[in-house]
């Protein structure tokens, strides 16, 4: 069956694409291993090269790149841009720092001594061909996070994108191929879901990442831990948003919005369940109510849009049952709650605000995936951090409060992979990202993220 690329706004097929089938798939796993057995002895001089190239490139053509994403996918055009500038910062802090995040590493001389060594050191050796498997929402940032610091370690990349951005998918791979990094460096698999496992399985591929949801997230694993294959995974997250008496209300839900609403909605690191403290719960969910309520939605290629149309008519039907069982269970709606008027074609949804959130509904446990925000009210910290905690999630968190007790109590106990003060949640290369609980385990950015990828080989010299 064809990979097409379908507009969600207008439902029109852009383009189809033939999946490779077993012998142009056996011959990409070839190129890649062939690929890796040159580019790994290359020097951290000439990859950085390559991947200022590769910046470059992406600057010059980021007009072009940001209007694939959003006729793929659906993202207002100025996000789709933004996306395209923080791929070429990351891309060139890697270039600018591999070097010396993946450095020899030397014991103290006293612990090589006792043990009964010369010298002693560890050095990180790439580990061969990893593949990742990457959602739509960030079509291009997904999988630049995790090239930019595979191939500065020295591995090499294959890329299974979602099949509803193969436009962007074929990009990635031809931006690589034009800065000049070797044939077979970056290839992108055109394959189903179905042929994902097969990929993990086979001898030249060396490990596996995932961004997505929690069953893909456990068919990769339950594949890569069989065939005994490192494997990080970054799934799902319900991510808290804490308001504390203290915080900058006006602040506090100006933010709100931007954390809710940011790429239609669509983010797993996107603020999701609003917890506020009983003594501002008032103004701020008036506030936030009014907000949300007057963002625009509409065609994601006008520059004035806030909100465009959800990934997939799929994504926008599961939305709905999940508002529609929060509202049969009792949820009082604020704003929102349906598809917009006048938006007849197209996967669009309004911006909802939701209260009287109970564990009878299924919001309470599961993810939206959208504009919609549930509302909480809590009479203490205490409460604040239970509820916080009350989800399978644990990816990240927001809190806003400038009492520094406690930020500290959130530090020490709110269970997840960050904890964002009087601001928002969002990745940038220098800092590590991931989760804990059904939200995944290992760590994409930083130098824990490109040391993932790496064989830690202690060397002993008699």
């Amino acid at each position: 069956m064809p990979i097409a690329s379908v507009n969600p706004a207008t439902g029109e097929v852009l383009e189809t694409f033939e999946p490779l089938d077993d012998a142009g798939l056996d011959r990409r796993l070839a190129l890649a291993e062939a690929a890796f057995h040159d580019y790994r002895t290359t020097t951290f001089v000439s990859r950085a090269a390559l991947m200022h190239r590769a910046a470059d490139l992406l600057d010059q053509d980021q007009e072009a790149v940001a209007r694939t994403m959003t006729e793929e996918m659906g993202k207002p055009l100025a996000a789709a841009r933004a996306e395209a500038a923080k791929c070429a910062k990351a891309m060139r802090w890697y270039a600018d720092n591999a070097e010396a995040l993946l450095a020899d590493e030397h014991p103290a001389a006293a612990d090589v001594a006792d043990a009964g060594a010369a010298r002693a050191y560890v050095r990180y050796r790439p580990l061969g061909a990893v593949l990742a498997v990457m959602p739509w929402n960030f079509p291009f940032w997904q999988v630049i996070r995790f090239a930019a610091p595979a191939l500065m370690a020295g591995n090499v990349g294959l890329l299974k994108h979602a099949s509803n951005v193969p436009r962007t998918a074929v990009a990635i791979e031809e931006l690589f191929r034009r800065a000049g990094f070797p044939e077979g460096c970056f290839q992108t698999l055109l394959i189903g879901s179905g042929a994902v496992e097969g990929v993990i399985r086979d001898r030249r591929v060396a490990a596996v990442t995932l961004t997505g949801s929690e069953p893909a997230g456990r068919a990769v694993a339950a594949a890569a831990a069989d065939e005994v294959k490192k494997a990080v995974l970054e799934l799902g997250g319900s991510d808290p948003y804490v308001v504390m008496p203290s915080a900058d209300l006006a602040g506090a839900v100006r933010i709100a919005v931007r954390a809710r609403a940011q790429n239609n909605g669509q983010s797993c690191i996107a603020a999701k369940r609003f917890i506020v403290h009983t003594d501002v719960y008032g103004a701020f969910t008036a506030a936030f109510t009014e907000a949300m309520q007057s963002l625009k939605v509409g065609d994601p290629m006008d520059e004035d849009t806030d909100v465009g149309p959800l990934a997939s008519r799929q994504g926008r039907d599961d939305l709905e049952e999940l508002v529609e069982d929060a509202r049969t269970h009792g949820a009082r709606v604020e704003c929102g709650g349906g598809r917009p008027m006048g938006w007849d074609t197209g996967y669009f949804y309004e911006p909802t605000v939701l209260t009287g959130i109970t564990p009878a509904m299924r919001i309470h446990q599961e993810e939206t995936f959208g504009p919609v925000a549930t509302v909480y009210r809590v009479a203490g910290l205490d409460e604040a951090v239970a509820l916080a905690n009350d989800t399978p999630f644990g990816l990240s968190s927001n809190v806003w409060t400038r009492d520094e007790a406690e930020q500290e109590r959130f530090v020490r106990d709110i269970q997840a992979g960050g904890v964002f003060f009087n601001g928002m949640t969002a990745s940038h290369p220098a800092l590590p990202f991931g989760g804990v609980k059904r939200s995944g385990f290992g760590r994409e950015l930083s130098g824990h993220g490109i040391r993932e990828f790496c064989n830690v080989t202690t060397v002993w010299i008699g």
